[in-house]
């Protein structure tokens, strides 16, 4: 039997999402993981497995977390996935493995509860007031001031969250919002509506230990044209002179969520009156940005997640000096996807090119916001590495220049 530490993965997700998290946890630890159905992509990093009907039933996972421990005893339990942090944190908690509480989990998941916890905690965010009708939504948005956000409480991905920009705007925003609450759920089913903050949109990787929590990395965000808050690109280098200023309000909203423990993903706008906190995800972040933290700076994240979860003292030295670039491919336009590929050979000769790894088929339906969302919008991401941001940029633009991608609209 092998001498390392069982950790229990609890929802690893796909392989081209978070096929990189369970390959850094299963680089230092043995792995079990907790899935609705069959191994298929996790096989190559899993020594045991059980299936669960529900990853939000707090009994089922602990069934089936008893029934791994008859087995092999496990040292600790993680997610990656945001719509379980709180169920998983709750089963954590029952085990006896919790790094942190469901109720620090359940207020990152809550929008809602973030906002008050900021303004308790005097750090800067947005004002934003939870509603249960339109009626009640446009009287909020003509105290807080056009434009106003409007978005779910507890939805990630940016589903359903838009940009009102008029009174006029606001029954189609909040239809568009209401619509994320209804397709996804989340521990709070209202919808916000907020202060829109204007400026560059940030994300602060952060990790968090026995309460203590230090920001190792800053990614900068491109986003799709308003009124929707789509994000197409993100870039991250290794020695960002932004982190110094964006850490402390980082740690501060990661301290006021009550989170002693884990990965956080702080979301921050760079406004006029300075930076201010959207809100704080306690998980790695998506779109392969973990896999960036540890191109960039040879920090792996999740397995960095895996040592806090056993009570390992996780190791923050960065062993690397890199840039990355990131692009989340969409189709030109909504319809059935014809083409998708990238020119023979072009990534192999480089040798600077992560992916593309592909979402969708030849052949599948393509439906762009504001009718679709992220899972029926993008067909793929790719990524560019370099000793310098400005090089992985231009990398990133000559490898999206030989991506083709080409729908039929006749729907």
């Amino acid at each position: 039997m092998s001498q390392r530490p069982l950790v229990l993965v609890v929802a690893p997700g796909d392989a081209v999402y978070r096929g990189y998290c369970l390959r850094q946890v299963a680089n230092a630890y043995d792995v079990a993981v907790l899935t609705t159905g069959p191994l298929t992509w996790e096989k190559p990093y899993v020594v045991d497995h059980e299936t669960v009907s529900d990853f939000d039933d707090v009994d089922d996972l602990l069934s089936a977390a008893e029934a791994i421990a008859t087995r092999r005893p496990f040292a600790g339990v993680l997610t990656w996935n945001e719509a379980h942090l709180t169920s998983v944190a709750q089963l954590a908690e029952r085990l006896g493995l919790a790094v942190t509480t469901a109720e620090s989990a359940r207020t990152c998941r809550d929008k809602a509860a973030s906002r008050a916890a900021f303004a308790h905690h005097g750090v800067p965010s947005a004002r934003s007031v939870a509603t249960a009708s339109l009626d009640e939504a446009l009287a909020v948005a003509e105290a807080i001031g056009f434009p106003v956000v409007v978005k779910p409480a507890a939805v990630g991905g940016s589903i359903g969250v838009i940009k009102a920009e008029t009174a006029q705007d606001l029954a189609e925003a909040y239809a568009f919002a209401t619509r994320g609450v209804q397709l996804h759920g989340g521990d709070n089913r209202t919808v916000l509506i907020e202060e829109y903050l204007s400026g560059p949109e940030v994300s602060v990787e952060c990790v968090t230990h026995q309460g203590v929590t230090t920001p190792v990395a800053v990614t900068r965000k491109e986003l799709g044209s308003e009124p929707l808050f789509e994000e197409i690109g993100h870039t991250l280098t290794a020695d960002d002179p932004l982190l110094e200023t964006v850490a402390p309000i980082a740690t501060a909203a990661v301290r006021a969520t009550g989170v002693t423990g884990g990965i956080q993903h702080v979301e921050i706008r760079l406004t006029a009156t300075g930076p201010r906190v959207i809100e704080v995800n306690g998980r790695i972040g998506g779109d392969w940005i973990g896999w960036a933290v540890e191109q960039a700076l040879g920090l792996p994240l999740a397995r960095i997640a895996a040592d806090i979860a056993v009570g390992v003292t996780p190791d923050l030295t960065p062993t690397r000096q890199e840039a990355v670039a990131i692009q989340v491919l969409y189709a030109p336009e909504s319809g059935r996807l014809v083409q998708r590929d990238i020119a023979s050979g072009f990534a192999e000769t480089v040798g600077w090119v992560h992916g593309p790894a592909w979402l969708m088929d030849e052949g599948d339906e393509v439906l762009l916001p504001p009718e679709g969302d992220l899972d029926s919008a993008r067909v793929g991401l790719v990524a560019t590495y370099a000793d310098t941001i400005a090089l992985a940029v231009a990398r990133r633009t000559a490898t999206v220049n030989h991506i083709a991608l080409a729908v039929d609209d006749q729907r």
